[in-house]
């Protein structure tokens, strides 16, 4: 197994800069592949030096479970589920409740614990979810969770949470990109005060921050031809970031940037652009196992950094944007999903 060249302490673990994001085997519409085929991929990350996994929609904790048991030494591949809690509660939340929460997500994963639980709570107006993490904190206590992180928590409810809970929470899982710069309004320094790091998702705008994009027109998202993530971020690129346009400026930019850099791709500079914030534990990659994967060229982010020079050209296409103002109009990190 070939050893990840950036890792970082995440609570107990120490793990890769770039993860595998699983949330792609939710649905056919980001292509299909067959179980083995899957495993296949997931076998040939691993050995390529990814070893921590994330999400559970769909199928994936079964899928990652399955596959991680089958490993000769499975302790060296680090599993992220989480427990989201959407629908409004009928009554006040129970120990028996989240427990029964945490020992699903064992059972599905093939597991003694989960390595890391990401907590999602919908309704801020619902305290309860202070309630949840005390009793995670418990559970944590006696062994079926290593590490609590939380997932779209804003700056406002993160604070209160490590305030509260001292220590508890690893990380929180939430939108950064280029595109999307909310984290840097608030919650990045509240994550820094606490020692909590940032594992991000939509780093690559669903695909968009690619060098195949350089010189097409703006895509039709109705066509048929995009997929839910690339029809969710087309959105926020072209209605409240900019316009098609200034992104075509940006993608130009960062291939004049990769060209500094010998062998790296646009996505390569768009994914070290986020790395470099020292509040980020690690990019997670989202993959179509089976299907469409570049793990290899992902990993030429690794060992280098941007230049002042390349974070300066960088900075005159994002100052003529509205992402500073993403804080604003779409409110803090996972407001979208509320």
């Amino acid at each position: 197994m070939q050893s990840a060249h950036e890792t970082f302490q995440l609570g107990h673990f120490t793990v890769p800069r770039l993860w595998v994001g699983l949330w792609q085997l939710s649905s056919n519409a980001w292509g299909t592949a067959s179980v083995p085929k899957i495993r296949q991929a997931m076998s040939r990350h691993v050995d390529a030096g990814y070893t921590a996994f994330a999400d559970h929609y769909g199928s994936a904790e079964l899928i990652f479970g399955q596959f991680r048991s089958s490993l000769e030494k499975p302790e060296l591949v680090v599993g992220a589920t989480k427990w989201c809690v959407f629908k409004p509660l009928t009554g006040p939340i129970t120990r028996a409740a989240v427990e029964a929460a945490i020992r699903e997500r064992i059972e599905r994963m093939h597991a003694t614990r989960v390595d890391l639980l990401q907590f999602h709570w919908q309704d801020y107006s619902n305290h309860d979810y202070i309630t949840a993490l005390e009793i995670m904190a418990q559970l944590r206590d006696e062994g079926l969770i290593a590490n609590v992180g939380l997932c779209n928590f804003d700056a406002l409810r993160t604070e209160e949470i490590c305030v509260r809970f001292p220590g508890l929470v690893v990380s929180n899982q939430v939108p950064f990109s280029l595109i999307d710069v909310r984290v840097l309004s608030a919650l990045d320094s509240v994550c820094t005060k606490h020692g909590v790091k940032l594992l991000t998702y939509g780093t690559l705008c669903g695909g968009f921050l690619a060098e195949k994009w350089i010189g097409l027109p703006e895509p039709d998202p109705y066509a048929g031809s995009l997929n839910p993530s690339q029809r969710k971020y087309l959105d926020i690129i072209t209605k409240a970031w900019g316009s098609w346009s200034l992104f075509q400026e940006l993608l130009f930019v960062l291939r004049t940037i990769s060209l500094r850099h010998e062998g790296t791709s646009v996505t390569n500079i768009a994914t070290r652009w986020v790395l470099d914030h020292a509040v980020v534990g690690a990019v997670i990659v989202g993959v179509r196992l089976g299907c469409t994967e570049y793990p290899e060229d992902n990993l030429k982010v690794y060992g280098w950094t941007l230049s002042d020079e390349d974070r300066a050209d960088i900075d005159r296409v994002l100052s003529q944007s509205a992402g500073r103002q993403l804080f604003q109009t779409i409110g803090d990190c996972g407001a979208e999903y509320r």
